[in-house]
């Protein structure tokens, strides 16, 4: 009688280990289905309002003029990314711009991410030009300008009702920004106290905005390695690792591979969240397109611990002679071309 005692006993606690384990694994499951809500499908529009200052329009699959905005959404886009220049020579991508963008957007239900280039015009890996008002700043200085433009941008966006989501301090910055000083192989250490400014007038404003530190070549694991062991090492604060990537017809499968394996990388090697900031393709390879950016987003949505956080278009907006630019995803006649349809699963 004793034996059947204990027994009952022992199956009472593994049956109540086991409903345990069960619960236990609920929130993981709970967190996962949050992220997977969570991830931001977008577009860098920052050329919308030059665009339709010259009276360029859009038109939805159908032909009917339409705004961008709603084409974008109906897409299956819920965000935008708006880029910010100091002092450009056209008022466009200023804050006075980016601030009436960006209400615009929110009217519209779009969540925002707002991106500093920390120039008077673009900002790229191979280009990092200070802004002309800051030309002969110090090092303190500097980072007291970064501290300051940002903070202003960010806060008059807030005192008119926006919330940044997420803030890039910097723009591919693949070695650095506001060269010489802040250039990131001369000296890392400058560099990561740019960063840090940038992070500190983010929270300030927002505690709740994602910084995020954005390099381009997504695919390339050594660069974003030799970046981020750097910044480390040098106590820089950001939240999110943001990339770029840009394939060609021809090779976007091989890349997107690679950029899974780095993101993955920077999730195990940092514990940071990442994110595809830009990605385009050639307007007159729509097809390829879709199938790059159908690829992308659901590697990004795979990245471990559920710590991918989106997949933005860069200027899917422009066509025709716009600035030559051609990796819009628009056609000739100001229609989306079937790449956008990747963003509606």
């Amino acid at each position: 009688m004793m034996y059947k005692k204990k027994l009952a006993l022992m199956l009472s606690m593994i049956l109540c280990i086991s409903f345990m384990s069960g619960y236990k694994a609920m929130p993981f499951q709970l967190n996962k289905a949050e992220a997977a809500a969570t991830f931001a499908k977008g577009a860098d529009v920052s050329w919308l309002s030059e665009m339709e200052s010259y009276n360029w329009s859009f038109y939805n699959s159908n032909g009917t003029k339409q705004d961008l905005l709603q084409i974008l959404k109906d897409k299956g886009m819920d965000s935008v990314r708006l880029r910010v220049w100091v002092n450009p020579s056209l008022n466009f991508s200023n804050k006075a711009d980016v601030v009436k963008q960006a209400v615009r957007a929110k009217k519209m239900g779009l969540r925002i991410m707002i991106d500093f280039h920390y120039s008077d015009t673009w900002a790229d890996p191979g280009k990092q030009a200070k802004p002309a008002a800051w030309s002969s700043k110090s090092l303190a200085e500097l980072n007291q300008a970064v501290y300051d433009h940002t903070y202003d941008v960010l806060n008059t966006l807030k005192s008119n009702g926006v919330t940044a989501e997420w803030v890039q301090v910097g723009n591919e910055t693949n070695d650095g920004m506001l060269w010489q000083d802040g250039k990131a192989s001369s000296n890392m250490k400058n560099f990561a106290q740019l960063i840090t400014s940038g992070y500190k007038a983010v929270k300030a404003v927002n505690s709740s905005s994602k910084v995020i530190v954005h390099l381009s070549n997504g695919y390339d694991n050594s660069l974003f390695r030799w970046m981020f062991d750097g910044l480390s090492a040098n106590g820089a604060k950001y939240d999110v690792i943001g990339m770029s990537l840009y394939p060609s017809q021809t090779d976007w499968s091989t890349l997107d591979t690679q950029a899974l394996a780095n993101m993955n990388d920077m999730v195990a090697r940092y514990g940071k969240e990442v994110m595809v900031c830009e990605v385009g393709m050639d307007v007159t390879a729509p097809a390829q397109a879709k199938s790059f950016l159908t690829d992308i987003i659901a590697k990004t949505k795979s990245v471990s611990g559920g710590k991918g956080l989106g997949v933005f278009y860069w200027e899917p907006e422009s066509y025709g002679t716009w600035y030559e630019y051609t990796k819009g995803a628009f056609d000739s006649s100001g229609k989306p071309t079937a790449a956008l349809d990747a963003f509606k699963n």
